[in-house]
This record gives structure tokens, C-alpha cells and sequence, in this order.
């Protein structure tokens, strides 16, 4: 079966690990995905010949698919989430530079993470920094709130990992951030975009306010293969 033809945006993930993030993928056959510890971002499987290669990529583990079509996973695939989401993108977003924010580090990780934990924007794992720039507010050596790039297909760059610590909201944090990293992703002549989840009203408000429109209603989607069902090797 032929893929039918898409944008960057509308395949995002694949298009990344085609392209800009290729040093960041794992492949089998046609199933492609970030290395684990960078993200869980799966592909989403086209056809047949793909699911079987997707099985046989992630045996008995995980997988998060940024899903803009139903899936429909043969047997020995299981569905443990399905979360509704936006895509908006921001090719009209009032970008601001801020030079008092802190370019994070790997140095920087474990109280990046530490800070995900507690504020949940999303999966950040112990790799997720090589994917792009990461922004933070840093006062008295803590890091209050941060945002960063995350998926880069083609001519595009992701907004991703917003989040302030619980006690540092409402000073505007998030909007320096998002406007900060979106000027660094529009000085490379491409286009900021981002994801949120569907009911996350207040997030989805800022961005809208900040210039972001709206362009797609993806669902997350986890899949797993169980460990009793063996994994399928491509053809």
C-alpha cells in the first residue's frame, strides 16, 4: 500500500528522523522512532509491512504515537492511552529575544527532569536536551520554569517542554520562554509549532494569545506489545 502523501506537520515525527533528528533514530525495515532515552516518539505505521516492523523495533516495549489519522493495530498490540491533542502552529507568533534567560545544559538535566516531574508538560528523558535548544529562568541557582525545541521536521521546529514551578506562575515566565525560543527557531528561517493536550484550556489560551493557531486535533496514542507475543521480524 502506497503512503499517502503528507506534509512535514502532518507526519511529524517521521519527517524529524528523515531529516533534521536522523542521527537521533532508531529503524527497522519502515518503522522509525527516537532512541528511547531521546524520546518515545514512534512513526505511525502506514500499512501492514510496517506494523510488522514496528513490533519487531520495539518488542516488548513502548511506543508514543503522534496519531493524525486512526490507528488500527493488528493483533498483539495494545492501546494504553489515547490523549487528545492540538497542533497550532505560530508563522505569525510576535517573536522575542531575551538575553536574560539561561541556555540549559546537560549539565543542567536532573533539575531539568526534576522539574518536569513536578509540573508534567510531557516526556523528558535523559537525552531529550540533543534534540534542541532548551531555555530556562534561573534564580539563586534554581531553575524556576523552561521551554525548549523538541521535534524538527523540515522548515519546522517544535515548542515543547513549557512548564513553571508551581510557585513561580502568573509573572509571565512561560511567555518570555515560548516568545524566546520561538525567536531562535525563526532566526533559522523556519517555523515555530507546538502540541498541548486538547483539554489544557490555559496553556492553549497563552498560545493563542501569543499568535498561535491552530491546525490540527492529533491524539497521543501509546502503544505496547506485550512480552508473551513475540515480536515479528521484517521481511
Amino acid at each position: 500500500m502506497a503512503r499517502a502523501a503528507t506534509g512535514p506537520l502532518d507526519d511529524p515525527v517521521r519527517a524529524a528522523l528523515l531529516g533534521p533528528h536522523a542521527h537521533l533514530a532508531e529503524r527497522h525495515g519502515e518503522a522509525l522512532r527516537y532512541e528511547p532515552d531521546v524520546s518515545p516518539f514512534l512513526a505511525a505505521p502506514h500499512d501492514p509491512q510496517e506494523w510488522d516492523d514496528v513490533a519487531a523495533l520495539i518488542g516488548d516495549g513502548h511506543a508514543v504515537v503522534p496519531a493524525f489519522a486512526p490507528l488500527d493495530p493488528p493483533a498483539g498490540f495494545a492501546i494504553g492511552m489515547s490523549l487528545p491533542g492540538v497542533q497550532m502552529v505560530g508563522d505569525e507568533v510576535a517573536v522575542r529575544a531575551d538575553d536574560d534567560l539561561v541556555r540549559l545544559g546537560p549539565e543542567d538535566v536532573p533539575a531539568m527532569r526534576d522539574l518536569v516531574a513536578r509540573t508534567r508538560p510531557g516526556p523528558f528523558g535523559p537525552r531529550t536536551i540533543e534534540m534542541g535548544t532548551y531555555l530556562g529562568v534561573v534564580t539563586d541557582g534554581r531553575l524556576l520554569a523552561m521551554a525548549g525545541e523538541r521535534l524538527h521536521p523540515p522548515g519546522y521546529t517544535e515548542i515543547s517542554a513549557v512548564c513553571t514551578d508551581a510557585a513561580h506562575r502568573g509573572r509571565g515566565l512561560a511567555t518570555r520562554l515560548v516568545l524566546a525560543v520561538a525567536a531562535g527557531i525563526r532566526a533559522r528561517g523556519e517555523v515555530p509549532f507546538l502540541h498541548a493536550a486538547a483539554d489544557n484550556a490555559p496553556a492553549i489560551r497563552l498560545y493563542e494569545q501569543l499568535g498561535f493557531r491552530l491546525r490540527a486535533r492529533p491524539d497521543f496514542v501509546a502503544l505496547t506489545v506485550p512480552s508473551d507475543v513475540p515480536a515479528r521480524a521484517s521481511a
